[in-house]
């Protein structure tokens, strides 16, 4: 007798491939729920994989343009960036996925939600009768192999990958070890900076309440103005010149260290020159703010706290402090580099003629001697405290 329908989410990979199966030995009626949110797949031949190996229905979604204008938006206004360094394409694109799973669920009369990531939810690598079976990549693949499930991954390339509009990330298998290098052949979506062109690409990236509504190829001509065509061709720009690679350890929620190489051209991109038309447009004040709120975001984003009040409070501070974020970026892409060359707003807080060293403007030099000597009282008072502690010793 059948446990209940679970809807699992399904890459077709070795991981969840497993899991449809191992949910059908359990037990249950099992529909898989394919998102594309820009990965390179062949989704015709995902969906008889699913069916040969038992799916009772197979949905494939095409996630692309919410994903782009309701989830990477929110993270470029914000500027988030996990730890300094990570953009986290995996972590924006769980709640898009998350929320059409769902959906689906609801749809469907389904109990139950699965996933194969590390409540109503079962997540196998959660459960000690699945991951005490599988204990390594290995056993996966002598349980693949014996259930007849053809998997891309093989001994001499055992990493795992994660691909999305966004970036591609790598973990796992030979790159554990965190002082081995990476394969040059691991990188998927962008040259090694070494092959690139030898000459840049000059983009025009317009910006509105801080999210980009249009790019253009400054020499070409060519333009894209939908926020889908816009972000795979900062993709293609990205990719072309080896833009956005990183190889990380990064801290991970529950408190262990991880190991991650990620490739985000397109985002990379758009985190420069948004950073720049930000500072251009914002008053210094409410950026501090804004800047400690992107780091906030940040960290629920990758932790899974999208849909949490804090987050939904915060995703609306950030929006708003994004209503005169609006203007012109110019920037060259070129051998792994972003190069920002300029920038125009209508909204912009720069007074060329205050900041002139050749014009006197509405600026008087000499208030600065007052405003030297109120910022010097902080100043004197510290360093009599620290003269008199080193006198008395």
């Amino acid at each position: 007798m059948s446990k209940g329908t679970v809807v699992l989410a399904y890459s077709g990979g070795l991981d969840t491939s497993c899991i449809l199966v191992w949910l059908k030995e359990e037990g249950y009626d099992v529909i898989t729920y394919l998102a594309n949110i820009g990965q390179v797949e062949d989704f015709d031949a995902a969906k008889k994989k699913a069916e040969s190996l038992g799916a009772k229905k197979v949905f494939i979604e095409d996630l692309r343009a919410e994903f782009v204008e309701e989830f990477i938006w929110p993270s470029v206004q914000a500027s988030a960036i996990y730890e300094d360094r990570y953009l986290l394409g995996t972590s924006v694109a769980r709640p898009c996925i998350a929320r059409r799973q769902i959906q689906i669920a609801r749809q469907e009369g389904a109990q139950y939600v699965s996933h194969g990531a590390t409540g109503k939810i079962i997540a196998p690598w959660r459960i000690p009768e699945f991951y005490n079976r599988f204990v390594g990549r290995k056993d996966l693949m002598e349980y693949a192999e014996k259930h007849g499930i053809p998997v891309p991954v093989t001994p001499k390339a055992p990493w795992s990958m994660d691909a999305n509009l966004m970036h591609i990330s790598y973990e796992s298998g030979i790159l554990e070890n965190p002082k081995s290098h990476a394969p040059a052949d691991l990188y998927l979506m962008t040259k090694s900076p070494e092959d690139a062109p030898n000459s840049p690409d000059v983009l025009e990236i317009e910006f509105k309440k801080g999210v980009p509504i249009k790019v253009t190829h400054v020499k070409e001509g060519k333009s894209k103005d939908t926020p889908l065509d816009i972000f795979s061709y900062l993709n293609e720009m990205g990719g072309r010149h080896g833009v956005g690679r990183i190889d990380i350890v990064e801290n991970r929620f529950i408190g262990m260290k991880s190991r991650g190489i990620y490739e985000t051209p397109g985002g990379t991109i758009l985190y420069h020159a948004h950073l720049d038309i930000e500072t251009f447009t914002m008053d210094r004040e409410v950026r501090r703010i804004k800047q400690g709120l992107g780091v906030k975001f940040a960290e629920m984003l990758y932790n899974g706290f999208w849909y949490s009040p804090e987050c939904e409070f915060v995703r609306h501070c950030i929006d708003k402090s994004q209503e005169s974020v609006e203007g012109k970026v110019q920037l060259s892409v070129f051998k792994g580099q972003v190069y920002i060359l300029g920038r125009e707003s209508p909204k912009s807080l720069y007074n060329e003629e205050l900041v002139s060293m050749d014009v006197q403007g509405d600026y008087d030099p000499c208030d600065a001697s007052g405003f030297i000597k109120i910022n010097a009282v902080r100043l004197r008072e510290h360093h009599r405290l620290q003269g008199e502690h080193h006198s008395k010793h």
